[in-house]
C-alpha cells in the first residue's frame, strides 16, 4: 500500500479551471419531478374506461340498490297508508313529485346527448364533404349550421353575412370556410376567453396551494368546466352524464395521441429559456399544468366546433398560455 503524501499541498490560485461558488452549478432538486403529474393523473382518471368486469359489477350494484330501493319505498308508502290514509297520500305525493322531477331530468340528459349527435353529424359532413370536394354536400352542412344557430342573437349578424355572400362561391372549401369566418369566428372568441380563463385558474391554483391533491382536483374540475362551457359556446350544450361524456371523449384523444405530455420547449417559448431552474418548482408545475389546460381547451374546440379548422387559424397552445398567465408571470417576479 502506498502512503499518502506528508506535506503542504500547493494550490494554483491563478488556474482559470478551478471553480468557485459562483460558477458552480447549482444544486439539483431531487424532490422535483420530470414532470408534473396533476393534469396526466387527471386526464388518466377522466380518460381511463374501466374493463367490462368492473362495468358489469358497478351496473349490477347500481341496479340491486334501486330495485331495493323501490320495494322498501312502496312497502313504507302501502304500510303508512293502511295505518294513517292522510300521511300515506302526502307520501304518495312526494314519491310522485320525485319521480317527476327525475323523469325531467333523463329528458334533459337525452336532450343534450341529441344535441352533442346533432353537432357529430354535422362535423361528420364536413369531413367528407371536404374530402370530397362535393358543394352540394357542402350546401347541406352549411344549411344544417344556419339552422343549428338559428335561435342565437349572438350569431345573426354572421348568418345573414354568409346568406349574402354564399351565392357567390362555387366550391365546397370556399364555402365552408365562408362559414368559418362569418359565423364561427365570434364563437372561437369566446371559446379561446374560456380556455384561457381555466388555464390561468390550474396555473394560480398550483403554484400557490401546497396541498397534495388541490392541483389534481382543480385541474380536473376547471377542465371538465371549461369542456361544458366551450361546448356550449358552440351548440352541444350538455347536462351531466353528457359533460362527462364529453370530458373522456376529449381526453381520450389527448391520451391516445400522446399529447398529455409537455416539455420545456414550450416552457422556455412561454418564459423564457430554462425557465425550470430559475423559478420555484410550484411555480414550473404551475406553468405545465396551465399549458396541459391549454392543450385540453383547443382539444375541446377542435371536438366541440361544427367545422374542422380550415380558413380559421387553430388556436396556438403558447399564445394561448402567454395570454393567460401574463398576469400571473408579472406577479411572481414581482
Amino acid at each position: 500500500m502506498t502512503d499518502a503524501p506528508k506535506g503542504p499541498v500547493m494550490f494554483d490560485l491563478d488556474d482559470t479551471d478551478a471553480q468557485s461558488p459562483s460558477t458552480a452549478p447549482p444544486v439539483p432538486d431531487l424532490e422535483t419531478p420530470a414532470a408534473p403529474a396533476a393534469m396526466q393523473q387527471a386526464a388518466a382518471m377522466a380518460a381511463g374506461r374501466p374493463n367490462r368486469l368492473a362495468r358489469w359489477f358497478w351496473g349490477l350494484l347500481t341496479s340491486i340498490i334501486v330495485f331495493f330501493a323501490g320495494i322498501a319505498a312502496w312497502d313504507f308508502v302501502t304500510g303508512l297508508i293502511a295505518r294513517a290514509p292522510v300521511l300515506g297520500w302526502i307520501a304518495t305525493g312526494l314519491v310522485a313529485l320525485f319521480c317527476l322531477v327525475l323523469l325531467l331530468i333523463t329528458v334533459r340528459e337525452l336532450a343534450a346527448f341529441g344535441r352533442l349527435r346533432r353537432v357529430d353529424r354535422i362535423q361528420s359532413g364536413a369531413a367528407e364533404a371536404l374530402a370530397d370536394g362535393s358543394l352540394a354536400a357542402a350546401r347541406i352542412t352549411a344549411a344544417q349550421i344556419d339552422a343549428l344557430y338559428r335561435s342565437r342573437d349572438d350569431t345573426r349578424w354572421g348568418r345573414e353575412a354568409f346568406a349574402e355572400r354564399q351565392t357567390d362561391i362555387f366550391d365546397a372549401d370556399g364555402l365552408l370556410g365562408l362559414a368559418e369566418t362569418t359565423i364561427l369566428a365570434p364563437l372561437d372568441a369566446r371559446a379561446r376567453a374560456e380556455v384561457e380563463a381555466a388555464t390561468r385558474q390550474v396555473a394560480t391554483v398550483t403554484a400557490i396551494v401546497p396541498l397534495a391533491l388541490a392541483d389534481v382536483i382543480t385541474a380536473l374540475t376547471a377542465n371538465m368546466r371549461m369542456i361544458r362551457r366551450v361546448a356550449e359556446i358552440y351548440g352541444g350544450r350538455s347536462g351531466t352524464l353528457g359533460s362527462w361524456r364529453l370530458t373522456r371523449q376529449v381526453l381520450s384523444h389527448l391520451v391516445a395521441t400522446g399529447a398529455v405530455a409537455v416539455g420545456d420547449d414550450l416552457i422556455s417559448s412561454v418564459a423564457g429559456g430554462g425557465v425550470l431552474s430559475k423559478v420555484s418548482r410550484r411555480f414550473g408545475e404551475g406553468i405545465i399544468n396551465g399549458a396541459l389546460t391549454a392543450r385540453v381547451g383547443v382539444a375541446a374546440m377542435e371536438v366541440c366546433r361544427p367545422l374542422p379548422f380550415v380558413a380559421e387559424r387553430k388556436p396556438r397552445i403558447t399564445s394561448l398560455v402567454q395570454r393567460s398567465l401574463t398576469g400571473l408571470f408579472s406577479a411572481t417576479k414581482g
